[in-house]
């Protein structure tokens, strides 16, 4: 079977969006690194404790909150915990599962962050945009989440 190609607009279009995957998360990451010592993965797992209820998470919760995997998620958690900005225990109701929690200095941590990163993001995106791209990103990335989804489903 003939793969289905990529036409000139397409291509043109799939060129733009693999740069933007790449090129806004690095400028996030070093903004973030260089004002706040975090990186962007560790402040999305400090950004999602802080709104869970009693800043607490299972880890395989947390895991899809920041999009990314357990495994990655451990190493990091690890990381952070000797840190002293989140602490992990067993779940007491069920001793199989780990809860991430974020502590007084992950709290102090991911609000020092925000500033520095919503203006990071605001510059970055929202500043270059019209308020109707925004609406149309918005529904691009709901329609492309949703594919990717319907894709990881068995």
């Amino acid at each position: 079977m003939e793969p289905r190609w990529l036409d000139d607009h397409e291509q043109a279009a799939w060129r733009r969006l693999v740069t933007l995957m790449t090129a806004l998360p690095a400028a996030l990451d070093g903004q973030l690194q260089r004002e706040s010592g975090l990186t962007h993965f560790e402040y999305w797992v400090l950004s999602a404790l802080s709104e869970a209820p009693d800043r607490t998470l299972r880890m395989g919760c947390l895991a899809g909150s920041a999009n990314g995997s357990l495994s990655r998620l451990s190493h990091v958690a690890g990381r952070l915990e000797r840190r002293g900005l989140l602490r992990r225990r067993p779940d007491p109701g069920d001793g199989r599962v780990t809860l991430a929690t974020l502590t007084d200095a992950g709290r102090d941590a991911v609000v020092a962050a925000a500033p520095g990163h919503v203006d990071a993001v605001r510059r970055l995106v929202f500043d270059a945009l019209t308020p109707e791209q925004t609406r149309q990103l918005l529904e691009i990335g709901d329609r492309v989440v949703r594919s990717v989804e319907t894709e990881r489903s068995p």
